[in-house]
């Protein structure tokens, strides 16, 4: 009984072992396959999966966490940025990076807390972000400017330097074969070089003459040996260079000033005419009419000194025209004995309109060459323009406008824009003299008083302070009844005794004019006059328009052919070119 029992019973557990461990045996070897089928995909699968990481985890990860890595990242270019020549299409691709409202930041923190969900990301949007990568390294390298090099053209000009010490260091009488192979290299070289600038610009063979001349400085160094000697040769090379230079600039300086100084031939033609046509008058034709204005202190009176007809007839016909009542105008303009004919002729052919006009000669007036005459031919100075009457005429206005109270004095290289009339009610607070000041540094007007006058001189340095402020001469405003009581006239003829005497100030009216209005001047608001357009051409174009008077002071006046030509139209817009007489004479813009 106990014998069956136990058969039964093992019985039993055979088959619940059955049971139990087939299924178990037969679930692990398709177990088993399976992962050996998964494990051969992604043994396929790692090169492109190592591909992908790398690139996207030096983007991301490695160049935070380890510092010392130099690794060039993969620039995302915002849209917009000024680096990026093609913002556009990498807008587009900034976007699916970053998300609608993700930052780069984001997908950095996500990929460090969850490293299995970044690697799903690398798998699925392979093509994706392969696309981008080669996106932004071609914009890398697209972004970086393409430099304008000139060192072969350097390094050219600096054989022919050293070919020429060379050539110094032979004995003049040297006819050698090295001598004439250096002499033929220079004059190749200068002749391929010619006028490149850049690298660029040279061919092939100034490179293969610049190897050749290096040859030939080599063969040359082997025989001048004495480093000291061309040492020597370079030196006295670069001063006489330096010397050609400073000649150069020095025969510009005196042309430019000569260029200055000559009257064009249309306008010597254009005197001639007027002369020739004035004299051919009847006597009561000479004559301007409202000549009774001419001492009216009521009247705006304007007075211009000059010997240039075309000159006088753009400041007067400026003035009139911007004027909001002409017909209260007086103008008084002063020249020589030489153009006084053909002056008055050109304003009787060209009337003022309703302004009055005067027309006088200097030599007519007797009282200036008996007392001051003899003073003015003193002045050292070869510039007619600083010896001459007219130039110093102006400070001696209480003698010129004997009945005249106040007057504004323009000189003739201005040109006026706005009604000046206002000028008549500036309050003088008991000064002379009324003008714009010229001490602010970084203007193109700027003047110092030691920039003209001798401050090293002991009576100079006593009397005036060089940090007094400057003003202009070319649009003033005189009070000739408080000029008549302190007496500036015999001031000024003092300080020009003084300077003929001794080297104090330069020469010419203007530094003359501040030591004779010395704390005498009132500053006028500097819209009134605008100054530089005849020596500087960086006067904004604003500052000219919002001006009343402009001033072409300077050697480069807009009549002559070395005037600036931006500012040319200013002036020439006042004259008729079509007139038959500056056709006559070829006087053209």
């Amino acid at each position: 009984m106990k014998q069956s029992w136990r058969w039964k019973r093992i019985a039993i557990l055979y088959l619940l072992s059955l049971s139990v461990f087939c299924p178990l045996i037969l679930l692990s070897e398709r177990l088993k396959h399976v992962v050996f089928l998964g494990k051969k995909e992604f043994v396929e699968d790692l090169p492109s999966i190592k591909y992908r990481r790398d690139g996207e985890t030096l983007s991301v990860v490695e160049t935070e966490e380890d510092e010392g890595l130099k690794e060039p990242d993969l620039v995302v270019y915002r849209d917009g940025s000024k680096e990026n020549p093609n913002s556009n299409i990498s807008s587009g691709f900034t976007a699916d990076l970053l998300g609608k409202n993700g930052t780069e930041h984001k997908v950095k923190e996500e990929n460090k807390q969850n490293p299995q969900k970044k690697l799903a990301t690398t798998s699925g949007g392979k093509q994706e972000q392969s696309s981008l990568t080669k996106v932004q390294h071609d914009q890398s390298v697209r972004s970086q400017p393409q430099r304008v090099t000139d060192e072969k053209i350097k390094q050219i000009r600096d054989q022919v330097i050293r070919a020429k010490a060379y050539l110094n260091l032979a004995p003049p009488s040297s006819n050698s074969h090295l001598v004439k192979e250096l002499r033929l290299r220079i004059k190749e070289l200068e002749r391929a070089v010619g006028e490149a600038t850049k690298d660029s610009d040279l061919s092939r063979s100034a490179l293969q003459r610049m190897r050749t001349m290096e040859a030939s400085l080599s063969k040359a160094s082997h025989i001048y040996t004495d480093c000291s000697a061309l040492v020597s040769k370079l030196r006295a090379m670069t001063n006489r260079v330096e010397e050609q230079v400073r000649a150069q600039k020095s025969q510009a300086t005196y042309l430019v000033d000569l260029a200055g100084r000559t009257t064009p031939k249309g306008f010597h033609c254009l005197t001639m005419r007027l002369t020739a046509e004035y004299f051919a008058l009847q006597p009561e034709e000479q004559n301007f009419p409202n000549q009774e204005k001419l001492n009216d202190g009521n009247l705006y009176h304007y007075a211009v000194f000059s010997d240039n007809v075309l000159a006088c007839a753009v400041v007067v016909k400026s003035t009139i025209s911007n004027a909001m009542d002409p017909e209260k105008i007086v103008f008084h303009v002063v020249t020589d004995s030489l153009n006084h004919p053909a002056m008055l002729m050109w304003f009787l052919l060209n009337p003022p309109g309703e302004a009055t006009i005067q027309i006088q000669s200097v030599e007519k007036f007797e009282w200036l060459a008996a007392k001051y005459n003899s003073t003015l031919k003193k002045q050292n100075s070869h510039d007619s323009r600083y010896t001459s009457a007219l130039n110093h005429l102006r400070f001696y206005l209480p003698d010129v406008f004997p009945q005249l109270d106040k007057i504004v004095l323009l000189d003739h290289d201005v040109v006026v824009q706005r009604d000046l009339s206002r000028l008549w009610s500036v309050d003088m607070k008991g000064k002379v003299n009324g003008a714009v000041e010229t001490c602010q540094e970084g203007e193109p007007s700027f003047h110092r008083m030691d920039m003209f006058i001798n401050f090293s001189d002991p009576m100079v340095a006593e009397r005036f302070d060089a940090k007094t402020c400057t003003w202009a001469f070319g649009m003033n405003l005189f009070d000739l009844h408080e000029w008549r009581r302190q007496n500036l006239t015999a001031v000024y003829h003092k300080y020009l005794q003084m300077g003929l005497e001794n080297p104090l100030w330069k020469a010419g009216s203007l530094p003359l004019g501040w030591v004779t209005f010395y704390k005498r001047t009132v500053a006028l608001d500097r819209r009134w006059h605008a100054l530089g357009l005849g020596y500087e051409s960086g006067v904004g174009r604003s500052q000219i328009e919002r001006a009343a008077v402009i001033q072409y002071d300077g050697v480069m006046k807009p009549w002559l052919e070395i005037g600036i030509s931006k500012y040319k139209g200013y002036w020439s817009k006042h004259l008729n070119y079509d007139h038959p007489l500056l056709q006559q004479c070829n006087i053209h813009e």
